[in-house]
């Protein structure tokens, strides 16, 4: 059964439009062949982001899914693929989240379905 998780990651000022134009190069453009290639390595079944503005700030709202979420997410953080080399440089610049250094992870409190 899969695991799905959702994360609330902060883009650094000034890093929204860098952040949706990769996001968007690994959905349809020159990179989505090695986003595709690195989430099957992974185990990630399902991967999608929005950008949410906030009176605070923007937000990039990432959903995963997988059938093991903590060995996908050590795979990305571990990985020596040049594509998950980048995606974690890229993590870095436009949230200052260290993927290699690990994360915490967000705390379910509901889950209502019908």
């Amino acid at each position: 059964m899969p695991q799905t998780i959702c994360l609330a990651l902060p883009l650094l000022p000034g890093t929204t439009d860098i952040d949706r134009d990769e996001m968007l190069d690994c959905w349809r453009g020159e990179r989505a062949v090695e986003h595709r290639a690195s989430r099957a390595r992974c185990g990630i079944t399902r991967e999608a982001v929005w950008i949410q503005p906030t009176p605070t700030g923007d937000l990039a709202i990432v959903l995963l899914e997988s059938d093991d979420l903590a060995a996908s997410m050590f795979r990305i953080a571990t990985s020596n693929e040049p594509f998950d080399a980048w995606f974690r440089a890229h993590v870095k610049a436009v949230h200052g989240v260290d993927l290699a250094a690990g994360m915490n992870l967000p705390e379910q409190i509901l889950d209502h379905v019908a």
